[in-house]
């Protein structure tokens, strides 16, 4: 069987064209590929359309549109998640503009669907309280125990994605002043961030113990489980939730729901009282634009209003002013 035009395009867009030349990296090309699992699956059951079978023409608005709501309906996805796989999309389409220039309208049409506007929910963070109680979890005097103790130190000074925390190797810490560790993120952009002399005392500690400091293991994964492999994201995830509960053993008051990308969000949030430039932590975080620091400042300043609010007495209100009382005004308009 003659392949159809969306096997050839989809199929160079998703091994030729965003790993050689865009350089976007793996967990990005899984994303877009699941989006178009789900997709061709949605085709194939709820249209009779067969993947084998399916072409460019065959995805118009409606269908798309249909997809979107099957994710939302049927799957139970949250606007957050449609609005990703909708951006997957909107992304192949504009690739198919200049590799298909007869099928420009086509495209356009289907990057004119809307995202959805969603509720911004409050950004979750600690307070250094809370930070202070977390890293006081780990047992130091067992191994696992210190590796998570560094693992917690470096995930907030860094204010690393959990991927980029995954992925460290001993080639990229350096310990000589200034002490820093190179993080590789989205598209595959590095960033070097200091650590706190408090990381630092405790990793070089564990760096030693752990062999990583002798010629040849440069590659060896900083963070590793107890077979040698990479830790991975449900992994520091588990450590995570596993201290957090007992955090909240010693403290009531200790945050419900603590992610990884929490100690992300807590490191912006420590940063922007401290009278640092966006820049800076733009720098810091690894963010493309730096209106996404605004957030962050839009949080703040939430905050501080509500701080504020608790802090203002009591005092009754003036009252209104009314024109009833006021018998000049009342006589003029008499007179007209």
């Amino acid at each position: 069987m003659k392949p159809t035009d969306l096997a050839i395009q989809l199929t160079h867009y998703l091994t030729e064209y965003l790993p050689g030349q865009r350089n976007v990296s793996p967990n990005t090309i899984k994303s877009y590929r699941d989006t178009f699992t789900l997709l061709l699956r949605f085709c194939d059951r709820s249209r009779g359309i067969a993947p084998e079978r399916l072409e460019l023409k065959s995805l118009d608005p409606d269908l798309i549109n249909g997809f979107l709501s099957h994710l939302e309906i049927d799957r139970g996805c949250k606007s957050r998640t449609r609005n990703q796989r909708l951006a997957a999309i909107h992304a192949f389409f504009r690739y198919l503009q200049t590799e298909l220039p007869q099928h420009l309208a086509h495209c356009q049409r289907i990057m004119a669907i809307p995202f959805h506007r969603h509720e911004r929910k409050p950004i979750p963070y600690l307070s250094v309280a809370d930070l202070e109680l977390l890293f006081a979890q780990p047992d130091l005097k067992r191994v696992g125990g210190r590796r998570d103790a560094v693992l917690l130190r470096v995930l907030y000074d860094t204010g690393a994605r959990v991927q980029e925390l995954c992925d460290l190797s001993m080639r990229d810490v350096r310990q000589d002043s200034p002490p820093s560790i190179q993080l590789t993120g989205k598209g595959r952009k590095t960033r070097i961030v200091p650590l706190m002399a408090g990381t630092v005392s405790m990793l070089k500690p564990y760096i030693e113990n752990a062999g990583l400091n002798v010629s040849g293991r440069e590659s060896s994964p900083l963070f590793a489980n107890r077979v040698g492999h990479r830790l991975t994201r449900s992994g520091i995830a588990y450590l995570i939730r596993k201290y957090c509960h007992a955090a909240r053993r010693s403290s009531a008051c200790f945050p419900a729901q603590v992610s990884p990308h929490t100690f992300r969000h807590t490191k912006a949030m420590h940063l922007l009282p401290a009278g640092n430039a966006f820049s800076v932590i733009q720098a810091i975080l690894g963010h493309v634009d730096i209106n996404t620091v605004g957030i962050y400042a839009s949080a703040d300043l939430e905050m501080k209003r509500k701080a504020m609010e608790r802090a203002e007495p009591n005092s009754p209100q003036p009252a209104k002013p009314s024109w009833h009382q006021d018998q000049q005004l009342l006589d003029w308009l008499r007179s007209l």
